[in-house]
């Protein structure tokens, strides 16, 4: 059994997605940082000084009671919050990971090679060409 796994291990698909799901993680990190400190506090701030990590709606007030300003204060408070902005937060990063994975697979789709089309001879084989004339003598019998 140790040699078959050891034979799965050494496959290259195993290694490939191993090192594809590594990078994938590290990607994801860099992704997030750059949604979270770079992307969405220029469009928090054309909406108006939103941050979007900060939006949510109480569900039930905590001790002491509302408004909070923060979502750290509400939970401090012990409110039952819906942190809506956290999730739209998720899904640009979800874009932005599924735009980035997008180019990468049309840029390796070009850089394949196109596969040769055969070219046709002009004149079929000499046993073609004998297939067909037996064919035609058997039709006209």
């Amino acid at each position: 059994m140790l040699k078959e796994f050891l034979a799965f291990i050494k496959r290259g698909n195993v290694l490939d997605m191993a090192v594809g799901i590594v990078i994938g993680i590290a990607f994801g990190g860099v992704v997030k940082s750059f949604v979270d400190n770079i992307l969405m506090p220029p469009i928090g701030l054309l909406l108006g000084g939103v941050d979007f990590s900060n939006l949510f709606i109480v569900l039930k007030a905590g001790d002491p009671a509302g408004p909070y300003k923060t979502l750290e204060a509400a939970r401090e408070a012990g409110a039952v919050v819906w942190p809506f902005g956290i999730f739209i937060n998720s899904v640009v990063n979800f874009l932005i990971v599924a735009f980035a994975v997008f180019l990468i697979v049309k840029l390796v789709a070009l850089t394949k090679p196109k596969p040769k089309e055969e070219s046709k001879p002009s004149t079929p084989p000499e046993d073609i060409l004998l297939l067909r004339e037996i064919r035609d003598l058997l039709k006209n019998r």
